[in-house]
């Protein structure tokens, strides 16, 4: 007779970090589990710049003023959508608080989709789902292992600061991560944009090239290999420059530039395939 397999659970600790920003249950049918939803994206990773006046190095702040009037009490500001040119419908918080949504504290699982199944312009921001306390341990393994197996994405809506969301559910190593959609009416058509771009198929050689190169430089994606370079020079140069001396340039030349506006594609194309090429191995003298 077989044991059922024993799946790893992620520790409830993670529950009780205090850094959830939404709490509430994922339900499937009538299965409830307590969970958390944290950020898993760490904002103030790239830098930002205050206005400062270059004579008094005081930071510029900004007053509030309607024009012909002066400046606005704060008490006296309200909400306006502009409807036309300089007519606007005032909105009150009164006004927004009789139209706001429940808080609903579930995310019912309503569908499910195919990983590939959904456009990627649609995700928005993902968040890890984390189980609330250990008794929701079992079940939320048996839902991760569930949607792994079944290589599916569950879908929903909830409500999270006042607002309304749909949300993608999958498995995420020995998790689960629930990415935010936008909505089909935030997402601008592609079709126009690309009207005057052909669809016929590519010169036989030069397609030939393109895809010998995309293979060559096929690998595994590793995060930590990209860096966000800017970020890393302007850093550099503010540490320099808040210890008075020069900031080295360790960049160099922008190679498009160097090289110019490529005009033979068959050229260029021919020449990145044999820089990609993979170094032959040496042979061994023979034994005389």
């Amino acid at each position: 007779m077989k044991h059922p397999r024993k799946t790893s659970s992620p520790p409830a600790e993670a529950a009780a970090t205090g850094r959830g920003v939404w709490t509430g249950q994922l339900r499937l049918a009538l299965v409830s589990i307590p969970v958390q939803l944290i950020s898993a994206v760490k904002t103030g990773a790239r830098l930002s710049f205050h206005q400062i006046d270059e004579t008094s190095h005081k930071r510029i702040r900004y007053e509030k003023v309607a024009p012909g009037i002066g400046p606005v009490d704060a008490k006296n500001i309200v909400k306006g959508f502009e409807i036309s040119k300089g007519n606007y419908v005032l909105v009150t918080d009164a006004d927004i608080d009789k139209v706001k949504l429940e808080a609903r504290r579930t995310i019912d699982l309503i569908q499910f989709v195919d990983y590939g199944e959904i456009d990627p312009i649609y995700f928005e921001k993902p968040y890890f789902v984390v189980p609330d306390g250990k008794l929701a341990l079992e079940a939320y393994a048996v839902l991760r292992d569930a949607l792994r197996s079944a290589r599916k994405m569950g879908l929903g809506q909830f409500v999270m600061r006042g607002r309304e969301y749909v949300a993608a559910l999958k498995p995420c190593g020995r998790g689960l991560m629930l990415e935010t959609l936008r909505f089909s009416d935030e997402v601008r058509a592609a079709a126009p944009l690309f009207a005057d771009i052909s669809d016929e198929q590519a010169d036989t050689e030069l397609l030939e090239m393109a895809q010998d190169l995309i293979k060559r430089k096929t690998k595994k994606f590793e995060p930590g290999r990209f860096h966000d370079h800017y970020t890393e020079a302007l850093r550099r140069l503010i540490e320099a420059k808040a210890k008075h001396v020069t900031p080295v340039d360790e960049g160099g030349a922008d190679e498009a530039g160097e090289r110019g506006n490529v005009v033979d594609l068959v050229a260029a194309l021919r020449q990145s395939v044999q820089q990609n090429e993979a170094p032959k191995p040496k042979r061994g003298r023979r034994a005389g």
